[in-house]
């Protein structure tokens, strides 16, 4: 889905195949399961075909990802720096996700900036996750625009529809509308031309989660001691084998760690700085990153192509 978003020679097209790829980055969440809180300068380093994508954890008071990906064959660059802010509201706890995401499509000159939608944790009447918010895609070269209303259930259930996506496509100058969207993330999103009427399903959930792999590990040399599957593995394991006190000896272990780290800096005065990010705090209060690499070398981790 990604590669689509630089084929098309239509502006037009090549901008519905970023908002229908944005909307593939969602995945049901699933409550209950044991939290991996990420540690400082903890990466993940991962490669799909020709699309090597970095991820480093570059604070961890408050919790910041940053995020790097390349594909040099598609001519395709991702730049992701985000900030999880929860707010507890009674009911539920809501996970402003903060900070910007850029798609560049390097041949074609575009840029394209986007946000994230909250993550709703619902505790009652019933426990549950859900995604929630509004999102805004811009394209300043083609002068397009997106507004995507990810909604759930209301809080009794009455109104509303599960993991439902709304929105609209327009013209950033005109606020003319080009095409409405409709449908749920998880199932299949509608797309209705305003000129003709007619109606195309642009997006399938099935048919994307369907062709998601697992991720194996192709060079164990090369893997990073900072890397999430090495960081965790005794937890992970001990989980899988339902060894619930071994599991939290390891949890404790990599947090004892984090702490004696923090410690011996404090001790040499010295302060934590990013491997693979230049990192600056905006005048809002957010933060900013700058990949140090232009492109993001081929990992040691892959995702199978069939």
């Amino acid at each position: 889905m990604l590669c689509r978003c630089n084929q098309a020679d239509n502006p037009v097209d090549r901008f519905v195949s970023v908002v229908c790829w944005n909307i593939s980055t969602l995945r049901p969440p699933m409550f209950g399961l044991a939290p991996y809180n990420p540690v400082l300068g903890e990466t993940h380093h991962v490669s799909r075909a020709s699309l090597n994508v970095l991820l480093e954890q570059i604070s961890h008071h408050p919790p910041v990802s940053a995020l790097h990906a390349t594909d040099e064959k598609q001519n395709i660059e991702l730049i992701w720096c985000q900030q999880s802010v929860p707010k507890f509201n009674g009911v539920a706890v809501v996970n402003e996700v903060r900070g910007k995401r850029q798609l560049k499509l390097l041949s074609r000159g575009e840029t394209y900036e986007m946000n994230s939608p909250d993550l709703l944790i619902r505790f009652l009447p019933m426990p549950g996750i859900n995604w929630d918010g509004d999102v805004r895609i811009r394209c300043p070269e083609t002068d397009l625009e997106a507004e995507l209303r990810f909604g759930h259930k209301s809080f009794l259930g009455l109104r509303g529809s599960q993991r439902s996506v709304k929105g609209k496509i327009y013209k950033s100058s005109t606020k003319k509308t080009l095409f409405q969207l409709n449908g749920n993330w998880d199932r299949t999103v509608t797309m209705k031309d305003n000129a003709s009427g007619k109606q195309t399903v642009i997006y399938n959930a099935e048919e994307v989660y369907s062709g998601m792999k697992t991720p194996i590990v192709h060079d164990l040399q090369g893997v990073r001691p900072t890397e999430s599957a090495a960081v965790w593995s005794e937890l992970s394991e001990a989980i899988m084998s339902h060894e619930w006190e071994k599991a939290k000896e390891a949890k404790n272990a990599v947090e004892e760690k984090q702490r004696e780290l923090l410690r011996e800096r404090e001790s040499r005065g010295e302060t934590w700085v990013p491997q693979h990010f230049t990192v600056t705090r905006t005048k809002d209060g957010g933060w900013d990153c700058s990949p140090t690499q232009q492109w993001v070398p081929p990992a040691p981790i892959v995702v199978p192509l069939s």
